[in-house]
């Protein structure tokens, strides 16, 4: 069996269920009493924050724990803006931001804040110079990952962190992805991240506010965790977290060469094995584990069960694969395509044997949900004059993109294609099939009942 979904949650580590039990007996109490119970639990509450301070390179009194990564970043963004009122209520992300960070973002610019949303590359890395023009004098806050969830790329913190100090702007940077690997670099100014990310237990965050920064804790608030994580903490999972953090720190140069190794070969392989395939990401600035990577003519949804009952978890970014059904945010900034997306993320400790397996299995299954969706064959057809029109209304991803690869041999090189598309996918999708078929797009017009995407044929 092939767990390969370690980005949106790591199996548990050893260390950490080792942990978790200890701290079980030992930390129940309440670590705000004087009692002898308490005083146990309050001495494993703070050499757990010791710990995790110094994995993240920070001091003990910075960090607090919350009850969910989701939490630190809601706390840590809305916490920021209120302390910088006075600056003003601009707010800055990327668009690639997980969705905590831009839901937050929503929430503020719905309350009469402003939010600019920075753009990213087709590798998902933003441009440190978007930022730094981004900056006004009555920015508040700005936000970057220090690393993708969808794709893995790396983005310049230190570069961006640098272009905030200088204009006296916080940066919060949302760690999650990243922890495992090695504390992030630059001046940073608040940092979150999320224990179930690197095998510790879920329901533990951190975060950390750097000393200096103003800082204003919204809604109720108590004695705990300096008065910015309301609540009795959970003891045994909090250890459980920094004593994991630490383990996987330990072992964190050695399993990421091995990791790169493993999905680098995936890379390799996939683009060569599974024909009209896309792997996106930056292929050098990314985390050891993810790879990710789109397929041509394929159900999303219907792919992940395919692989889900060959033994392999894997996760994607698909429009079918959501109920709202509209692509992943990251691949709409990305520009690439979305259909058939498939992220494979390695937790530490996957067998090299697992992903031999995957991709030997992988063509075969691919093939079948094409076959079983009508994806067109590899032939020629011959071409006859006068425009096309393919109304693809009611259908949904990647329906859309199978009809018009259908039909693009019946138009004269230099004639067009209509494709009438209601679904949302289809505005990310028909642009990224002509990049990758080498054709021409032209653009959307509107139309009654959804929109026509105008492709040119090049050859």
């Amino acid at each position: 069996m092939g767990y390969f979904d370690g980005a949106s949650a790591a199996p548990l580590h050893p260390v950490a269920r080792q942990a978790l039990v200890a701290a079980l007996d030992e930390g129940w109490a309440d670590p705000g009493r004087l009692y002898r119970e308490g005083r146990r639990a309050r001495m494993l509450l703070d050499a757990a924050r010791e710990t995790a301070a110094e994995a993240v390179g920070c001091r003990p009194d910075e960090l607090v724990f919350t009850a969910s990564g989701t939490r630190a970043a809601h706390t840590g963004i809305a916490g920021a803006l209120a302390g910088r009122r006075r600056a003003g209520r601009h707010l800055i992300v990327s668009a690639v931001e997980h969705s905590s960070v831009l839901h937050a973002a929503d929430v503020h610019e719905r309350d009469g804040g402003t939010v600019t949303r920075a753009g990213v590359d087709r590798t998902g890395t933003v441009d440190p110079s978007a930022y730094a023009a981004a900056l006004r004098p009555d920015t508040a806050l700005a936000c970057l990952q220090s690393a993708n969830h969808e794709v893995g790329t790396v983005q310049p913190v230190a570069a961006v962190a640098e272009a905030c100090r200088a204009a006296g702007v916080p940066l919060l940077v949302d760690a999650a992805q990243s922890l495992a690997w090695g504390p992030v670099e630059g001046g940073w100014s608040l940092l979150t991240g999320s224990a179930h990310k690197w095998g510790g237990p879920p329901g533990v965050g951190l975060l950390v506010v750097r000393k200096g920064v103003r800082f204003a804790a919204q809604g109720p608030t108590d004695e705990r965790e300096s008065g910015r994580a309301a609540g009795f903490e959970d003891i045994p999972a909090i250890v459980a977290a920094a004593a994991s953090l630490r383990a996987v720190r330990a072992e964190a140069a050695q399993e990421a060469v091995r990791l790169r190794e493993l999905t680098e070969r995936i890379r390799t392989r996939v683009s060569r094995a599974v024909p009209d395939t896309e792997v996106v990401g930056d292929p050098d600035r990314r985390l050891p584990g993810i790879v990710t990577f789109s397929c041509l003519y394929v159900d999303g949804e219907t792919l992940l069960h395919a692989l889900d009952a060959e033994g392999f978890s894997v996760s994607s970014g698909s429009s079918c694969t959501s109920s709202t059904l509209t692509p992943s945010h990251v691949l709409r900034a990305m520009g690439v395509l979305s259909e058939g997306n498939v992220r494979v993320s390695l937790p530490p400790g996957t067998a090299e044997a697992d992903v031999e397996r995957f991709l030997s299995v992988l063509p075969g299954v691919v093939a079948r949900v094409r076959e079983k969706l009508g994806a067109p064959a590899p032939v020629t057809v011959p071409a006859r004059s006068g425009a096309l029109v393919v109304d693809a209304r009611g259908k949904r991803c990647p329906i859309p993109v199978i009809e018009l690869a259908k039909v693009i041999g019946e138009v004269p090189v230099g004639g067009e294609v209509r494709v009438l598309a209601d679904d949302e996918a289809a505005r990310l999708d028909i642009p990224a099939w002509c990049e990758m078929r080498g054709q021409e797009y032209v653009g959307e017009e509107a139309a009654d009942h959804g929109s026509a995407y105008v492709v040119r044929r090049v050859a």
